[in-house]
């Protein structure tokens, strides 16, 4: 039996990237001290969710993987405690900007970058504004716990994400999310958003952990911004499956916190095998 535990942290963010490091510190020591191995934080923590309006300033946030500030301050950490840590960070590539996930292992090491493949435009999510579309392709990580496939965000919403990772040997999926209200659709997505994932999670026999931010976050107008003035309330949420896509355990709306599941890896494998899904798969017929 190789058993691992894995845990979300739920958390709001500040206009101060210390404070929101420190605070996303304290959140993975706890996870950790309830035994958790492989620990999700929320998408672009470091700060508030800049996506939200269009400032050519806020280019500055991105830093090349080695020297942003979060992925250095928990590769430590992550030594430190002896867990995996998938950190989000608005990362710089020369003359590209992309919005990007390092896998920290157990004992610090960076066992490389995925970035993320499909970029949102919609009003006060406008993140094309900022991130090119990844070019990794989607990955599994072998981790000192778990081979772990990592999405972000708007991955979430595509079939192919999950699948691809599952096919390249993932046994546990994650999810670094910021996501909330919908205030020009005026429609609550969280529901929709819990089971898509619930039905990566189903289809792909595996447990997916999604972790995401909570709050509320407001645009004051200035001439940076075209004079925007916007909002969004972040809907938390953040759960776990098991390997049915059953909810294992989960976050309401408003708190800050840690959740933590449990799974043994090897009886996940043994379903993966006998329900044949993956036996099944008719590659060659998807064209499209």
């Amino acid at each position: 039996m190789r058993k691992v535990t894995v845990a979300a942290v739920q958390m709001r963010c500040t206009e101060n990237a210390e404070e929101n490091i420190a605070r996303a510190e304290a959140l993975v020591r706890k996870a950790a001290a309830e035994g958790a191995q492989i620990i999700l934080l929320p998408e672009l923590f470091e700060r508030p969710y800049f996506c939200q309006e269009r400032r050519y300033e806020y280019y500055g946030y991105a830093k090349p993987v080695e020297e942003n500030d979060a992925v250095r301050h928990f590769s430590k950490v992550a030594k430190e405690l002896s867990v995996v840590l998938p950190i989000s960070f608005y990362e710089r590539d020369k003359n590209r900007l992309f919005n990007t996930v390092a896998i920290l292992d157990a004992d610090g090491e960076n066992l490389g970058i995925y970035r993320k493949t499909h970029i949102p435009d919609d009003h006060y999510y406008q993140e094309k504004f900022y991130f090119t579309p990844g070019d990794t392709g989607f990955k599994a990580f072998k981790t000192r716990y778990a081979v772990i496939g990592v999405g972000i965000c708007w991955d979430q919403w595509f079939p192919e994400t999950a699948r691809f990772m599952a096919v390249k040997g993932a046994e546990i999926l994650f999810y670094p999310t910021a996501i909330g209200s919908e205030p020009i659709l005026e429609v609550d997505s969280m529901p929709h958003w819990r089971r898509c994932m619930q039905g990566h999670s189903a289809c792909n026999l595996m447990p997916v952990i999604a972790a995401n931010r909570v709050g509320l976050e407001t645009v004051e107008p200035c001439a940076e911004n075209g004079n925007q003035s916007s909002s969004l309330r972040f809907y938390g949420s953040s759960f776990i499956t098991d390997g049915t896509g059953e909810l294992v355990t989960s976050m309401d709306r408003d708190s800050e916190g840690v959740i933590t599941a449990s799974f043994d890896l090897d009886a996940l494998a043994e379903d993966r095998l006998s329900w044949g899904l993956f036996r099944d798969r008719r590659p060659e017929l998807y064209k499209e």
